[in-house]
């Protein structure tokens, strides 16, 4: 009897810990919103990448790791088939009441991202070709998500790289030390500080803007912005505070900037998309 206690003690906390890691939600296996869940290891297509540390304490969250940043992405599908249209609850979603946006003017494009984020590194390229093309009347903004562990630590370094003036630079280098040469970040401050010095940038001076209360500041309100438009994976795009557009396994990134420039039009010429069965 004591030995059975003894062995209920020692597996409980294993326990607890598979617990917090299961997924939350699945999504149907032929579409996989970006919102929804990661797509299955074998799926030919990209898929969001859903937090799996944000219920951990911030010490222990794990750092990316080479498998994830070895991953190579898909050949590029046409982006929408000729004569189609997007399809409303596949390759985007209306937001059931429209929300505050992040900046005012012009018609708003957020991406919600993660650096830490295999599929947000792959998007990247996709986003830079695409940035170049927008009219005069469209406004990109990027937001981190902070969903916890190394999320917050690596959004922290995005807005602490902003107000030093050094974040444009610094973008697509973040993404590459992760994912290209396998820089392990984790949830400490020095660690996200040694890897923007490697990329020339003051460490002390990014260290004290890393906890200032503006960082800080930031992270809660990127934070709620993600929730008010029910942002649970990344890459996730909202325009103008009223749609949220997913990556789908049949049209992927391409197909998903598409549906952006759809949704943009609509927005424009101040009409409504179909509301009907997609």
């Amino acid at each position: 009897m004591l030995r059975r206690v003894l062995l209920a003690l020692l597996l409980s906390p294993l326990i607890a810990c598979a617990q917090s890691e299961a997924p939350t939600a699945t999504a149907p296996a032929t579409e996989a919103p970006a919102a929804t869940t990661p797509a299955p290891a074998p799926a030919p297509a990209p898929a969001a990448e859903t937090p799996a540390t944000a219920a951990a304490p911030a010490t222990e969250a794990p750092a990316p790791t080479t498998e994830l940043a070895a991953n190579t992405p898909p050949p590029a599908p046409a982006a929408l088939p000729p004569g189609e249209a997007p399809r409303l609850g596949i390759d985007y979603e209306i937001l059931e009441a429209p929300q505050p946006t992040w900046g005012r003017g012009k018609i708003e494009v957020v991406e919600v991202f993660g650096y830490t984020c295999p599929h947000c590194a792959h998007f990247q390229p996709e986003v830079n070709a695409w940035h170049k093309t927008l009219p005069a009347d469209v406004r990109f903004e990027y937001v981190p998500a902070a969903f916890g562990g190394p999320w917050d630590a690596m959004a922290k370094a995005f807005y602490a790289a902003e107000a030093l003036g050094v974040r444009e630079r610094t973008h697509d280098a973040v993404f590459d030390k992760i994912h290209k040469e396998h820089m392990l970040v984790s949830a400490t401050d020095d660690e996200v500080a040694d890897l923007y010095a490697s990329l020339g940038v003051d460490r002390a001076k990014f260290l004290a803007q890393l906890t200032s209360f503006g960082t800080n500041a930031k992270i809660a309100r990127a934070r709620q912005f993600a929730t008010r438009t029910g942002v649970t994976g990344t890459p996730t795009m909202i325009i103008a505070g009223k749609y949220r557009v997913n990556v789908t396994r049949d049209r992927g990134f391409e197909g998903m900037l598409a549906t952006v420039n759809y949704l943009v039009a609509l927005e424009r010429a101040g009409q409504a998309p179909p509301t009907g069965a997609p």
